[in-house]
């Protein structure tokens, strides 16, 4: 008896590319309460391609220690934090450091996906993009849309 090999184009295989991906409204449902300001769909595209740009020149600050640290230290950047962590307390910290220091920061869906755009197979829960020459244009645009969210209640 041999083993028949399934078909890598056959439906089985595209129904589980279909349960990995989820879409932006089911992520949504995991939110934390304080996840304000949210990013639209639109944003979080834009947001994870500068991402993966600003990780290949190695411009990233990614984890709540590291972040904390980079900011206590004055370090200017986007802040892009999940907004699907629990506890909430291991972060909850950071919106406010932001506010004091006048750094835009915005809330994302989903941790798996910002850790993918990371470049990790590991979620993480906050990454802090700084700005760069090689990729200003995209940054920039992001800026922009992020700080013209609504401020958080």
């Amino acid at each position: 008896m041999t083993k028949i090999k399934a078909d890598p184009d056959g439906p089985e295989a595209q129904a589980e590319a279909c349960l990995g991906e989820r879409t932006y409204h089911e992520l949504l449902v995991n939110l934390n309460p304080i996840a304000q300001p949210l990013a639209s769909r639109r944003l979080t595209r834009k947001l994870y391609k500068c991402i993966k740009k600003a990780v290949k020149q190695k411009q990233i600050r990614r984890g709540v220690k590291e972040v904390q640290k980079f900011i206590n230290k004055g370090e200017k950047g986007i802040m892009v934090l999940a907004g699907d962590t629990l506890p909430i307390e291991v972060y909850c910290h950071l919106p406010v450091m932001c506010e004091d220091r006048n750094l835009p920061y915005v809330y994302i869906p989903s941790k798996t996906d910002l850790g993918a755009a990371a470049g990790s197979k590991r979620p993480t829960c906050v990454i802090m993009v700084k700005p760069h020459e090689e990729y200003q244009e995209a940054y920039d645009e992001c800026l922009e849309e992020v700080q013209a969210l609504p401020p958080p209640m």
